[in-house]
């Protein structure tokens, strides 16, 4: 994705990293703009951590070139400019929440007011609670604050809901769309493709360590040619795998959810499989159908060249 010089505020540039003899990213290129969220998505061990990683001073290529602000991503002024929220993080056990959130505030030139920060994590009424007495959404919650409280230009998210109930989710998605319709830019790594599709701009996928699609949600999923198919039968899954155009078949809560290149053969056959058929819904492939689409064709290609 082209990116201008006003709006780009972090790349890498032909990075090459490995971790002993594999090789997670191989002349990588990969830009992010302000005003906008990029939702970085990929198996486990695509290499989605590594470009955090990179981007945020946390790793170092090893060879190629990182940017954050114009400045080495280690740099302490870049680094001030940025809000990261990691899967794994700890808090002071002993300090209150507002304690904790104000000291972290404390580091920041730019810092919000504390009880702002609190208002839009979702956190006043939590306040006075020590850290230790939280939940583990809670908790999160708290690690949102954090990452907020230095009104960053550049806003890092892994994971960034794990724990929250969905009013909470919601909640968080309102106040990062907030955060880049006013400017910041912001890093997105999530497994939940609803998520995705929620706040995301532009969708990065990640496979083998390289970017295999990277455009809005609609043009990801335009890149599948198929069509989903949701019924409820009493029949196994097994038995609809060998209907007509069906690509894949899961079992979604009650129902089963077909992917199928061909509708209404699939539809017709499913019928004549099960004429009990209780409940059915037909839509266009989901983020999460193209997602595993374009996942499974780059290990075809991989395999192929091997």
């Amino acid at each position: 994705m082209l990116s201008t010089p006003s709006s780009l505020i972090a790349s890498l540039e032909g990075v090459t990293k490995a971790y002993g003899a594999h090789r997670v990213l191989d002349g990588f290129d990969f830009t992010l703009e302000a005003g906008s969220v990029t939702a970085l998505l990929g198996p486990n061990g695509a290499g989605k951590s590594t470009v955090a990683g990179l981007l945020t001073g946390r790793l170092r290529a090893d060879d190629g070139r990182a940017r954050l602000f114009g400045r080495d991503p280690s740099d302490q002024l870049a680094r001030a400019r940025m809000g990261i929220m990691l899967q794994a993080g700890g808090l002071p056990e002993t300090l209150t929440v507002a304690e904790a959130v104000n000291l972290h505030a404390g580091y920041f030139a730019r810092r919000l007011p504390t009880a702002a920060a609190l208002e839009q994590a979702g956190l006043t009424a939590l306040a006075g609670r020590r850290c230790d007495r939280l939940s583990g959404g809670e908790a999160r919650k708290v690690q949102f604050a954090m990452a907020i409280a230095g009104s960053p230009d550049l806003l890092v998210l892994d994971e960034p809901t794990t724990g929250f109930d969905p009013e909470s989710r919601r909640a968080m998605w309102d106040v990062v769309r907030a955060k880049a319709d006013a400017g910041a830019g912001v890093l997105l790594a999530t497994h939940h493709m609803d998520e995705a599709e929620a706040l995301a701009d532009r969708i990065v996928v990640i496979a083998g360590g390289r970017i295999i699609a990277d455009g809005p949600p609609a043009a990801i999923k335009a890149q599948v040619a198929a069509t989903a198919i949701r019924l409820r039968t009493r029949l196994p899954a097994e038995r609809f795998r060998a209907l007509p155009g069906v690509v894949r078949v899961e079992t979604v809560g009650a129902d089963l959810s077909l992917l199928t290149t061909d509708p209404r053969p699939t539809l017709e056959a499913a019928f004549a499989l099960d004429p009990a058929v209780a409940h059915f819904e037909v839509t266009g492939a989901s983020l999460e159908d193209a997602l595993a689409n374009l996942v499974r064709a780059s290990r075809t290609v991989l395999k192929e060249a091997a």
